[in-house]
């Protein structure tokens, strides 16, 4: 019983921590909102009034809606580009045996640990050795190497808890790959692509480094964001713009990971 006792009992220390580590992370994120309403152009306590001016002014600003669509262009291919990878890449690792498998998943996560701008720097001399100009495309390509890893270490949890035996019922009955896949394999990961697409939308939408070294004439909104910071008399509405993209950007993740989990508990 004192065993038992003692694995019940709450790690307060623990929660001390992870109370801290909540509050250092987000609490400087929470001003962006709060200052956003603030009716003044400049940022201080106290706030010299509540307005919601900034937010009316961006619905009148044509180069933040051509910068918001470059950004949901790039970023809805990035997520499906991205995710058909990773099914084909967790697929091929969960179900083949493959020389140097371990060798072959440190090289698709190994953007995780290497800084952003140096894949910037590599690409922008890559891309222009080959004479390919500076655009929405090669900010796609940059965003793919970002992306790639998020979407392969969603799907792989789904598809090394995936029941082998579904595929080879499938087989049996007289299926072929193709058609066991689409109608086997697809609808029991399918809350691990939906997880990988907003993930890797989400990922792309907010990415600066690679945009920065890769953007040509149509600026992503991270891009415009950066650009306006160097004028102070934009910058309530920048603040404002940015807990817009905080909101959709937490929404976003949640779901995915509410899709992610709900599949997961799926399989149990």
């Amino acid at each position: 019983m004192s065993d038992l006792s003692y694995i019940k009992r709450p790690n307060r220390p623990l929660q001390i921590y992870a109370i801290l580590f909540l509050v250092v992370l987000y609490l400087p994120v929470l001003f962006i909102p709060l200052f956003s309403f603030n009716d003044s152009v400049y940022v201080k306590f106290p706030l010299t009034g509540l307005t919601t001016k900034w937010y009316v002014e961006l619905w009148s600003r044509e180069p933040v809606w051509n910068a918001l669509w470059n950004s949901v262009k790039v970023g809805a291919a990035v997520a499906v580009i991205s995710t058909i990878l990773g099914v084909i890449a967790a697929r091929a690792i969960t179900r083949y045996r493959l020389p140097g498998k371990n060798v072959l998943v440190t090289f698709i996560m190994m953007p995780l640990v290497i800084p952003g701008i140096i894949f910037g720097v590599a690409l922008l001399i890559l891309m222009s050795r080959l004479g390919v100009p500076l655009s929405l495309f090669t900010v796609t390509l940059g965003h793919l190497i970002v992306c790639l890893p998020f979407a392969v270490a969603t799907l792989l949890p789904r598809f090394e808890g995936f029941d082998k035996s579904m595929e080879e019922a499938s087989a049996d009955l007289g299926e072929n790959g193709w058609w066991t896949f689409w109608r086997v394999t697809m609808p029991m990961v399918f809350p691990g692509i939906v997880a990988s697409l907003l993930l890797s939308f989400t990922i792309s939408f907010d990415e600066f480094i690679m945009a920065f070294f890769l953007t040509g004439t149509d600026p992503t909104l991270p891009m415009y964001i950066w650009g306006q910071l160097r004028f102070p008399q934009e910058f309530p509405s920048i603040l404002a713009l940015s807990a817009l993209i905080l909101f959709v950007s937490f929404f976003v993740v949640f779901v995915a990971q509410y899709f992610g989990r709900r599949g997961l508990e799926s399989d149990q």
